[in-house]
C-alpha cells in the first residue's frame, strides 16, 4: 500500500475508533482525541483531572477499541520498583526464574502517579523511554507498541511526590480533564445507572499501529513548519532573546529540545488524521498547549497574579 493510500485508511479507521471510543465515553472528544494522537505519533500522555471524570474508564476503552493489552498499576507510597517491573523467584527446580510485573503489557495506565516514591517513579524513566527494563543485570525488551498513560489529581498534595523534571518530560502530551458540560453529565448518569453494556469491538492489531506508526515517521515536513516548532519553543526560555516580555516575567525554565521533536511529531500525525498529506503551521498550534503545559516552570509572579500558562503559550504564536 502506498503512503498517500495508507493515510487515507488511517482517516476511515481512525473515525471508526472515535466512535468506538464514544459508545462509551461520553464528551472528552479533545482529551480522546490527544491521547489517541500521542499513541499514534509512539507518545505517553499525563491526564490531570479531579477523581471521577472517567479517566480510568477511557483509558481501558480506548485500549479495548485498539485490540491492546491494557494493564492498570495503583501508585501507592509503598509500591516498591519489583512490583511493577517483575522480579526473579525460585522455583521448585532451584532456578532463578523472571516473573513479569505488569509492565509488560502495549498500554499502562499508571494511576495517581504522583502518590509514590521517586525511585518507583524512576522504574518507569527506562521503560518509557527505552521500551525495554533491565532486572538483576537482565534486559527485557518491551512488547510494540507500548505506550504509558498516567494519571495524576491535582486536588490533594498531601502525602504526595511530584513528578520530577526530567520525568514529565518524558510525557508527550499533559492533557487536562474538565467536568463534564451539564448535557453530557445528564447523559453520563443515564448510560452509567442502566444494565447496559456496550460492547467495544477491537478495530486495530498492535502490528497496524506499528504500521501506522512509522508511516507518520515517514510524512514529509517543510523547513519552515520546522522552523517554526523549533521557534515557538524557543520562545519559552526566558534567558533566550526571542523570549518575549510575558515569558521574561513569569516564566522560570523553559521547554527543552523535546518539545520541539514532540510538536513535530504530533503535528504530523494530527495533519493525518485529517487527511493531509504533510503538516502545517495550524497543525503544530493545534498540539502546542498539550505539549508546553508540563513543560514550562511558571515563576512565584505568574501564580501570585493569575496568570496561565496557557495564557503564557497562546502569547507565543
Amino acid at each position: 500500500m502506498s503512503d498517500v493510500a495508507a493515510v487515507k485508511s488511517l482517516v476511515t479507521k481512525y473515525n471508526a475508533l472515535r466512535q468506538e471510543v464514544a459508545k462509551v465515553i461520553i464528551g472528552q472528544d479533545d482529551v480522546v482525541n490527544q491521547i489517541l494522537i500521542s499513541i499514534f505519533s509512539g507518545g505517553h500522555a499525563l491526564l490531570i483531572g479531579v477523581p471521577g471524570l472517567a479517566k480510568t474508564l477511557m483509558v481501558n476503552t480506548i485500549s479495548q477499541a485498539l485490540g491492546l493489552d491494557f494493564k492498570r498499576i495503583q501508585f501507592t507510597p509503598d509500591l516498591m520498583p519489583s512490583d511493577i517491573l517483575g522480579s526473579e523467584i525460585l522455583d521448585e527446580s532451584r532456578q532463578f526464574k523472571f516473573i513479569k510485573g505488569p509492565i509488560f503489557s502495549n498500554i499502562i495506565l499508571a494511576d495517581e502517579i504522583n502518590r509514590t516514591p521517586p525511585k518507583t517513579q524512576a522504574a518507569l524513566l527506562e521503560a518509557m523511554q527505552e521500551r525495554a527494563v533491565t532486572v538483576s543485570g537482565h534486559h527485557y525488551k518491551l512488547d510494540l507498541p507500548y505506550f504509558v498513560l498516567a494519571t495524576q489529581n491535582p486536588i490533594e498534595q498531601e502525602g504526595t511526590y511530584p513528578l520530577p523534571e526530567a520525568q514529565l518530560d518524558r510525557f508527550m502530551f499533559a492533557i487536562n480533564l474538565d467536568y463534564p458540560t451539564f448535557q453530557e453529565e445528564v447523559d453520563v448518569v443515564k448510560a452509567t445507572t442502566s444494565d447496559h453494556k456496550p460492547k467495544v469491538n477491537a478495530l486495530f492489531t498492535a502490528q497496524e499501529i506499528t504500521d501506522f506508526q512509522q508511516l507518520i515517521r515517514r510524512i514529509p515536513v517543510a523547513d519552515n513548519v520546522i522552523e517554526y516548532a523549533v521557534t515557538i519553543v524557543g520562545k519559552t526560555r526566558p534567558l533566550s532573546e526571542a523570549a518575549s516580555d510575558l515569558v521574561k516575567q513569569y516564566v522560570d525554565w523553559g521547554a527543552g529540545p523535546r518539545a520541539s521533536q514532540n510538536l513535530i511529531l504530533a503535528a504530523k500525525t494530527h495533519a493525518a488524521i485529517n487527511g493531509k498529506f504533510s503538516p502545517d503551521i495550524e497543525n503544530v498550534q493545534a498540539v502546542a498547549t498539550s505539549i508546553l503545559r508540563h513543560r514550562m516552570i511558571k515563576n512565584y509572579k505568574a501564580e501570585a497574579e493569575g496568570v496561565t500558562i496557557e495564557h503564557i503559550i497562546k502569547s507565543l504564536f
